[in-house]
């Protein structure tokens, strides 16, 4: 359990959205939680009743009534901050609710920091450190998928794979230290083989956890897919259809489109973050039409997909060259036909037959095989992976120590084969640990922590 480096005080704040509502729910923590709501709640003596048990009564401050409140008691340690815990649910006025909240600070409380809740749940060990961060992602969850993976690391799930690492590099850890208390002798008590072999598993384990967090990322922040093509390729239409709305203007007219427009779409849980670019085309006398392209050709190379939008009767060669210049960026792309309405089948056949990449042939007018294209989109960004059960990394400072996890197994691994010494082989290992420790937050300090807590909503 860490220290609350002075954390003795009480805090409180509003706990719901700000605005008009139904009700809005104040909470309080800290060593005089149950004492300063017993001062505005003379219905009962509120520190003589039992924990988890909700009563209702007029709140007062002096004799002037502030509201007809329900209070619910989490007496420590059994409450989500692990401090006694008082939940005042009043209605849903901001009035009120300021009222309230200052009534409470003048009997003594302050207004808790963002995250500060949360950050004295961890400091309690009711959390440890991904934990407490899944409560933010959860909040933040805008799919069922983000939700899953915030919910697996609320319960858990990542903290005991990251334990399961630790205590393993521990036991041979102690085993090396204690090699070092008896150099003289020239004994060994950690066998190498063995601990090659759990080197191994580890680095197995650790890289799988990297791996995810591509799937992790998609689940979190979405999925950048910019539409690009020529003038008249469908791109506002293809938007407008997959959106099922008129957002982007759509004209005849070559380069109507002078400027990126963004949308999301939800696929299955994955939010794809679509961007309508201008046409791309060599030459243009307008300005402004030419500043649109170069802003289409930025959002090609910072997204995470293209979808490579042409008109089925275009030139084969033109498709070819965009393909081959695309491989050679390294972009990750679809290419889709439109126009499906307007072709024969011997055209349809002729573009397969000639480009190294197949198409999907769409109608972004019809709506034709836009499901189609959802699954692919859909596929080419999960690349199989399955959301369910798994442990997926979503969280950037995690991969960050994930990888310095992996670097120091590796050189420990590179010891082992070359002979290392026992105190630089302990050294290694300690390195691994230090980084799986400041994962879970067993070892951290108080500055990562505030600016960890600090991008938390006041009242969590």
């Amino acid at each position: 359990m860490h220290q609350l480096m002075g954390w003795d005080d009480t805090i409180v704040a509003l706990a719901t959205p700000p605005g008009v509502g139904a009700i809005g729910v104040i909470r309080l923590s800290g060593e005089r939680a149950i004492d300063i709501a017993n001062n505005l709640f003379p219905s009962k003596n509120l520190a003589e009743q039992a924990s988890h048990v909700a009563h209702v009564g007029l709140l007062q401050e002096g004799n002037r009534i502030l509201d007809e409140v329900v209070i619910t008691l989490f007496k420590c340690p059994r409450s989500y901050t692990g401090e006694d815990v008082v939940e005042i649910s009043c209605h849903g006025s901001p009035f009120v609710q300021r009222q309230v909240i200052d009534a409470i600070i003048q009997k003594g409380a302050r207004l808790a920091r963002p995250g500060e809740f949360t950050q004295r749940a961890f400091l309690k060990g009711k959390l440890d450190l991904t934990q407490a961060e899944a409560v933010a992602d959860l909040i933040a969850s805008g799919t069922q998928a983000a939700q899953r993976a915030a919910l697996q690391g609320l319960r858990g799930g990542f903290s005991e794979e990251l334990k399961q690492l630790r205590e393993q590099l521990i036991q041979f850890s102690a085993l090396l230290e204690l090699e070092l208390d008896f150099s003289q002798e020239d004994v060994t008590f950690a066998d190498r083989t063995q601990l090659k072999e759990l080197l191994l598993r580890l680095e197995k384990a650790t890289h799988a956890l990297l791996d995810s967090f591509k799937l992790g990322n998609v689940i979190k922040n979405g999925v950048r897919v910019a539409i690009v093509g020529k003038p008249n390729a469908g791109k506002s239409t293809l938007l407008n259809s997959l959106l099922n709305e008129n957002r982007a203007i759509v004209s005849e007219v070559a380069g109507t489109t002078r400027d990126t427009i963004e949308e999301i779409l939800n696929i299955e849980g994955v939010l794809f973050r679509l961007i309508d670019t201008a046409g791309l085309r060599d030459t243009t006398v307008d300005q402004i039409e030419r500043v649109g392209i170069e802003r289409s050709l930025e959002k090609m190379k910072s997204a995470d997909l293209v979808l490579y939008l042409f008109d089925i009767a275009d030139s084969i060669n033109e498709i070819k060259n965009w393909v081959l210049d695309a491989q050679a960026q390294g972009f990750h792309f679809l290419l889709v036909a439109n126009k499906l309405d307007l072709a024969e089948s011997a055209l349809l056949a002729q573009v397969s037959s000639n480009l190294s990449v197949i198409p999907l042939f769409i109608s972004a007018k019809d709506k034709t095989n836009l499901d189609e294209l959802k699954k692919a989109m859909l596929r080419e960004v999960l690349s199989g992976e399955m959301l369910h059960e798994n442990i997926i990394v979503t969280n950037e400072r995690h991969y960050q120590a994930l990888q310095q996890v992996a670097l120091a197994l590796a050189d420990t691994n590179r010891g082992i084969e070359n002979g290392l010494a026992s105190d630089l082989l302990a050294l290694e290992i300690r390195r691994c640990l230090q980084y799986l420790g400041e994962i879970t937050g067993e070892i951290t300090n108080e500055d990562q922590l505030d600016f960890i807590f600090s991008k938390f909503c006041i009242g969590k």
